[in-house]
């Protein structure tokens, strides 16, 4: 029973890293596209 608890929590490790890494490496095109997003709805408010 332990074994297969500690396995679980090595797998919940691992996929929790696998999303950080891949937050991480896409964080800077994130921050763009938020960028355009705004930038369009201010364009489209000034109308």
């Amino acid at each position: 029973m332990a074994m297969a608890r500690n396995v679980l929590i090595a797998q919940g490790a691992l996929l929790g890293g696998l999303a950080l890494a891949l937050l991480v490496r896409e964080f800077p095109g994130l921050i763009r596209e938020i960028r355009i997003i705004r930038m369009m709805d201010d364009h489209a408010g000034a109308r």
